[in-house]
């Protein structure tokens, strides 16, 4: 699916050119190219945001934003949204005021995400194939079943996100747990 869509194809080679050492496009693009695909949709649903995350420990959030520069230069119709999962618990404490343990790794940091069947994120390698980092397998997401991961994601977030993102409405085949 990835492969067959030109679009995100563009997009994986734009991150790719940035040398980062641990990085996918994850979340929506992914999680609505492949529930799209399932559903049999003739047109692909808008991405709302170009999700990138990266893990690097030496730097620091002024980083993402230049990494966000260098993409909305390349390609400049996206919406990008570059995120160092390494400084993922900054953000936690200076945004919502909690405390989190910082993240070791780039899967771990896709492991929290809201829900199951987003966590899960592709890369481009140099030789051309592409890479999957998905934490929590591949089953609700080709499932078509949406589950609260609460690793991080507090139950009233999950609701939220499942009734903002009209999950039933775009999806109508879709499973979706009550949290």
């Amino acid at each position: 699916m990835v492969a067959a869509s030109d679009p995100l194809m563009a997009a994986l080679r734009a991150v790719r050119s940035l040398q980062l050492q641990s990085w996918c496009i994850g979340a929506g693009a992914i999680r609505s190219l492949v529930w799209d695909t399932l559903h049999g949709f003739d047109h692909r649903s808008p991405v709302e945001d170009m999700d990138v995350v990266y893990f690097d420990a030496n730097a620091g959030p002024e980083h993402d934003a230049h990494l966000e520069k260098q993409l909305r230069s390349a390609m400049p119709t996206l919406c990008w949204e570059v995120t160092n999962q390494a400084g993922v618990h900054r953000w936690f404490a200076d945004a919502l005021g909690q405390v989190v343990a910082p993240l070791a790794s780039l899967e771990e940091g896709v492991a929290t995400w809201p829900e199951f069947a987003t966590c899960v994120g592709v890369y481009l390698n140099s030789d051309g194939t592409l890479g999957v980092v998905a934490p929590h397998g591949l089953d609700d997401l080709f499932g078509l079943r949406v589950r609260h991961n609460p690793q991080r994601a507090s139950a009233a977030t999950y609701r939220e996100r499942v009734q903002a993102k009209r999950f039933a409405e775009r999806w109508p085949r879709l499973s979706i747990d009550a949290a």
